[in-house]
């Protein structure tokens, strides 16, 4: 009689338990977290930018509100 089955049935318990679980919650927050981030990053770049034309200027004030928008959806206040 062999135990092949049995033994592979075990193996793969085992495995699935040694894998790491990923707490659903602290991968959403994550996720915020580097969204956040990249948010954060690209209105840095919007205001460091200098221009004289008044339609790039627009432009990024319209792209700065946009981002904004999106960071206060994630949770971000600006801090003065």
């Amino acid at each position: 009689m062999s135990q092949e089955p049995e033994i592979k049935s075990v193996e793969k318990q085992q495995k699935q338990s040694a894998a790491p679980r990923v707490d659903p919650a602290h991968a959403h927050e994550a996720e915020s977290a580097r969204r956040r981030q990249a948010l954060l990053l690209q209105r840095e770049r919007i205001l460091s930018e200098r221009t004289s034309s008044p339609l790039r200027r627009s432009a990024l004030t319209n792209a700065l509100a946009d981002i904004e928008e999106k960071l206060a959806e994630l949770g971000w206040t600006i801090h003065l």
